[in-house]
């Protein structure tokens, strides 16, 4: 019984997401605070722990062999930052210099690739922590390499750790992944349920903004576990990593079903208000949620996933319900009731999706079952990448820009005050400077938060426990808490590292004498980074909310331009129609992003929000037809009336565009189209079809019909109060 559980906890233990990259940190932290105290050269403490902490940031998923060549590379750019640093630190003026270039280069090479951005964004912390080495370093006759030896040593010893652990738990990162995709789909399918709760006067917009928020939660999700899969699926993946990529296709699907609406919901509850028909809807979709939430834990817990029984049977009642209300023969119900079957059958369908994800390994995948890889392929590309961005539009360039301006601004200010110290001044504008102002103002308050928890932590602990040997493992302890909590709770990660590294220093020297002009450089960093974000090429959300909106119209002609493509020729699920699929998800979500960022923005700049909002309610009502679309797919070109639907289906995919087209030149947007009009009435005339998937494509087509006028009245006000 006791080897059951204790299986049981270590289970739940590897489960947790930042487990394995926090027993590497702490393996390494702890091995360089052991050799330090081994030989008494706690003087090299610290340039390690930072080596050690650059490594970490510098680090990305990927495969073994692609870890080991990135480790490779990091290291060769860590070690000639660090001797440059050396080099040029006397001479003030060419250092500042050789520092703003160099922080324009690297943050520009993000417009490679995510992976080549943090390589470089890790380089250039790097860089201010050799700076810090040389502030902590007093002795002029340490030689000039020991300084760039000590970080690369660091920074190797994580390393190697982290190419050993990838070579032997390579799959990790995708459980991981898959895991937490499978936990937003559940809260996606549980915020969609509360829209078919029968309610007089339920706030409908309010649920709807509520959905389009988690969507985008549910594509980023997607959209992390594709670049998890791309770096393993390359020939040699295995059985295993192909049994992922069944899940990951399955997670799609259940995304393009469960984001689907087939009707209005206000109308189908007034009009079924006194039947169960929704609440049966509704309690399938939460028992979904709940298997989508159970397949998570099956995953990270690597145990079968058991779907569980009921689901049949509530299926089913569902299934008599809405043939009940047919019995009643209510002419006014006959094409509510049409939508009433799509949604079941979709229902079903999701039903049977999540029964297959038990046996992931009895799934077939496609002919085309390849993933589009976004990243260069050859040194041409790259630069050309590189190239595209030198121009005062690209947000990268003004980010890197700014940032350059900043890092000067900081280096001379920190001359002012006091040269030989305040290259947290540095670090701190580098950490809490962001690409856009909402995102600068949260990191800046929540950096000066959690500095001044750690200082007051510190000064508590320094007084609990005076004895440098406990001192030390405290340093490790915060350390690791520090990389558990970087990415999800920022202030604590502060409090931390504030922590680590005034006990880092406490070992050779008074780190009493380091709280004030710790919290002065914080400050000091601080309102640099947010100065800075405000005067120096601010890229305030609203002025650019009309190319965002572009986007989303542009991306949801072409999605319904391949799902029309798919009815023609038959269901393929090939490259094409799932690129077009997750682009105008990827839109729908950025423009969640957008509208978000501006409400942090100071008012003046954030007065469109409210037309922003209603736009991404009307988009992604509209996203959700075209995706109802999508899942019904099957080959209907011989169909009587499918070749009209079709060119009706062009036609608005067509208007989709031109709107997208007159948003990004923002030319004048008429608020009336009469050939639009015109076509709301054919679609809504077409004599009824008895073949439901024929009456579907024509029901949808209207749905997305009558949704741009709407559309098109917000386009003009975005564009006439810009």
């Amino acid at each position: 019984m006791g080897s059951i559980s204790l299986s049981l906890s270590l289970r739940r233990l590897w489960a947790l997401e930042r487990f394995g990259s926090s027993l590497r940190f702490f393996i390494a932290l702890a091995g360089c605070m052991t050799w330090s105290w081994y030989h008494a050269q706690m003087e090299l403490l610290t340039p390690l722990f930072l080596g050690v902490i650059a490594s970490a940031l510098a680090e990305s998923d990927d495969s073994w062999q692609g870890r080991l060549f990135s480790l490779c590379v990091t290291l060769v750019c860590f070690f000639f930052t660090a001797v440059a640093v050396e080099l040029l630190h006397p001479y003030p003026w060419l250092f500042v210099s050789a520092l703003s270039l160099a922080t324009f280069c690297l943050i520009m090479l993000g417009a490679i690739g995510a992976r080549y951005a943090t390589v470089a964004y890790a380089t250039l912390i790097l860089a201010i922590y050799t700076m810090i080495g040389l502030e902590q370093s007093t002795d002029v006759s340490v030689p000039l390499w020991q300084q760039p030896a000590l970080l690369v040593t660091g920074s190797a010893i994580y390393g190697v750790l982290s190419v050993i652990w990838y070579g032997l738990f390579s799959q990790q990162p995708l459980q991981h992944s898959l895991a937490r995709l499978f936990r937003e789909q559940c809260d996606y399918l549980k915020a969609k349920s509360a829209l078919f709760e029968p309610l007089r006067n339920m706030d409908i917009e309010g649920h709807r903004l509520a959905i389009a928020k988690q969507n985008s939660r549910v594509v980023a999700a997607l959209n992390d576990t594709k670049t998890i899969i791309l770096h393993r699926v390359d020939g040699r993946g295995g059985s295993k990593v192909n049994r992922y990529l069944k899940l990951y296709f399955l997670a799609q699907d259940i995304h393009e079903r469960a984001s689907s609406s087939h009707y209005p919901y206000q109308e189908l509850s007034e009009a079924f208000f006194h039947s169960d028909v929704l609440f049966r809807c509704l309690r399938l979709l939460r028992q979904q949620g709940d298997g989508c939430k159970a397949l998570a834990k099956a995953i990270e817990m690597r145990q079968p996933f058991d779907y569980g029984g009921g689901h049949g049977a509530a299926l089913e009642d569902l299934q008599g319900a809405i043939a009940y209300l047919k019995q009643q023969n209510n002419p006014e119900w006959r094409d509510l009731l049409r939508s009433l079957r799509a949604l079941a059958n979709n229902l079903s369908t999701l039903d049977h999706l999540l029964r297959d994800a038990a046996n992931p390994d009895a799934l077939a995948l496609t002919q085309d079952s390849a993933i589009l890889d976004r990243d260069p392929k050859s040194l041409k590309e790259a630069f050309e990448r590189v190239r595209q961005h030198f121009s005062i539009h690209s947000l990268l360039f003004r980010h890197a820009l700014r940032l350059s301006i900043a890092v000067a601004a900081c280096y001379a200010v920190m001359q002012l005050l006091h040269p030989d110290q305040g290259y947290w001044i540095l670090l701190t504008t580098v950490f809490v400077c962001r690409p856009n102002y909402g995102a600068t103002r949260i990191r800046l308050v929540e950096r000066i938060i959690g500095t001044i928890l750690g200082l007051g932590a510190s000064w508590v602990l320094f007084e609990l426990f005076p004895e440098l040997w406990v001192q030390a493992l405290i340093a490790v302890a915060a350390g690791v808490a520090y990389f558990a909590t970087r990415t999800s709770h920022y202030k604590l990660s502060t409090a931390f590292i504030t922590l680590m590294v005034l006990f880092c220093f406490n070992q050779i020297g008074d780190g009493y004498n380091l709280f004030l002009p710790r919290l002065t450089d914080t400050l000091i960093g601080s309102a640099i980074a947010g100065l800075a974000v405000f005067f120096i090429l601010p890229d305030w959300q609203g002025r650019r909310l009309n190319i965002v909106l572009a986007q989303t119209l542009r991306s949801n002609g072409r999605y319904l331009k391949q799902i029309m493509l798919e009815y023609t020729q038959g269901k393929t699920d090939d490259m094409a129609y799932r690129v077009a699929r997750r682009d105008a998800h990827n839109a729908d979500a950025a423009l969640s992003s957008t509208l978000t960022n501006m409400l942090k923005e100071p008012g003046h700049f954030r007065r469109q929000t409210d037309i922003g909002f209603r736009f991404l309610l009307l988009s992604h009502t509209l996203l959700s037809y075209i995706s109802a679309l999508g899942a019904h797919r099957e080959k209907l070109a011989h169909a009587p009336t499918y070749l009209q639907l079709n060119q009706e289906a062009q036609l608005l995919a067509d208007s989709l565009e031109q709107m997208a087209e007159k948003l990004t030149k923002r030319e004048p947007i008429e608020v009336h189209s009469e050939i639009e009009q015109q076509q709301s009435y054919r679609l809504r005339d077409l004599p009824e079809e008895e073949d439901d998937t024929l009456r579907l494509l024509q029901t949808q087509l209207l749905l997305i019909s009558q949704q741009l006028g709407s559309i098109r009245t917000l386009a003009a006000h975005v564009l006439n109060k810009s």
